[in-house]
């Protein structure tokens, strides 16, 4: 394991160098890795790990799109891609990958086929923080860990296939067979991680749901929508405000941050630009402050959870979820980004000869 110094603050790391995919394959040559859930992370990690040479199956209900669309991705039934119970049985590592509220109905389900020396594996530390929610307690005889993407399933696919990596935490919530370290080490490094860094359940969750609420998604949509509509209440076209809200930053912007950081992003912008960022940005982050830290403590306090738990258990929860993302789908801020991204050159039908 290596460290890295962030400023004086050590973080334990592992990089593919020092643990490299042969490694992962050794260690992990006679497991049987069940993945259940076939929805967000699901494909992505089962496909990577199937591509990198593990002994992987997938558990899904039969006869429903995930199934289907696990059979379109090269599981084949009856070896491959099996009914939950029957994947549970099977495999030795359980990656438990169902929605936080699916894992909720379906944990005595997967407690009666954790036995000794099985492992449990996550990918958020929600259901074992929140225990008191969601009555999600391993038994003491089995390892129970995490692998937590910074990302969607579907970024973690694509840069496989592109050969990258997606930085990932790990965290070992429970070692009863003294291997828990070595089998989520590989089991990151098997789904594809850029690099692996340190954390706990507790932690994770703590900064997956600020994140996701915060600059990930909740924030970002609404700096968007509070832009764009100034600069269209002050008579700019769509076109104009969205490409400054938005195809800027995503398309020219964001890719020079992710490349170097903000310094350099900030290095190669004109000077006006650069002094109106730099006289600005404080202002922006003393006006959010309070916003961020309220909603930390919503996270930490467990209602964030308690509100996740309570609507997405709901039987009508999927018809609800479409009519609010249908409000954003419909907004003239993102039906201005559609016909601006039908207009990339890339998405331009070719010139006739």
């Amino acid at each position: 394991m290596a460290k890295l110094n962030f400023g004086g603050v050590e973080e334990n790391v592992v990089t593919r160098d020092e643990f490299p995919l042969a490694k992962a394959q050794q260690v992990l040559k006679d497991e049987v890795v069940a993945v259940i859930g076939y929805g967000v992370q699901g494909p992505g990690q089962a496909l990577n790990q199937k591509e990198n040479g593990i002994n992987v199956i997938v558990g899904q209900r039969k006869n429903s799109k995930s199934w289907d669309k696990a059979v379109h991705d090269g599981f084949v039934p009856g070896e491959t891609l099996f009914e939950i119970e029957e994947a549970l049985e099977k495999g030795t590592i359980i990656c438990y990958l169902l929605s936080d509220a699916a894992q909720i109905a379906m944990w005595p389900t997967v407690k009666k086929h954790l036995t000794p020396g099985k492992a449990l594996y996550f990918s958020h530390g929600f259901g074992i923080t929140y225990n008191d929610q969601t009555g999600i307690i391993p038994p003491a005889d089995v390892d129970v860990f995490l692998v937590a993407p910074k990302g969607s399933g579907t970024s973690l696919r694509r840069m496989f296939l592109q050969g990258r990596g997606l930085n990932s935490s790990y965290a070992i919530f429970q070692d009863a067979t003294g291997r828990a370290f070595e089998r989520v080490v590989s089991l990151g490094i098997a789904i594809g991680s850029g690099y692996l860094f340190e954390t706990n359940f507790k932690k994770e969750v703590y900064s997956d749901l600020t994140g996701e609420r915060g600059t990930l998604m909740g924030a970002i949509q609404g700096i968007f929508a509070a832009q764009f509509q100034v600069l269209r209440s002050k008579g700019h076209s769509p076109s104009e405000a969205f490409n400054e809200t938005v195809e800027e930053l995503t398309q020219s912007l964001m890719p020079l941050v992710a490349e170097n950081g903000m310094d350099w992003m900030y290095a190669n912008c004109s000077t006006t630009a650069q002094r109106g960022a730099l006289d600005w940005w404080k202002k922006f982050r003393d006006a959010t402050l309070p916003v961020f830290t309220e909603l930390y403590e919503s996270v930490a306090a467990g209602k964030e959870a308690a509100i996740s738990i309570e609507s997405n258990s709901k039987a009508d929860y999927r018809a609800k979820l479409e009519v609010e993302l249908k409000e954003l789908h419909d907004s003239e801020l993102w039906q201005a980004g559609k016909t601006v991204r039908s207009l990339r050159p890339e998405n331009q039908a070719p010139a006739s000869a």
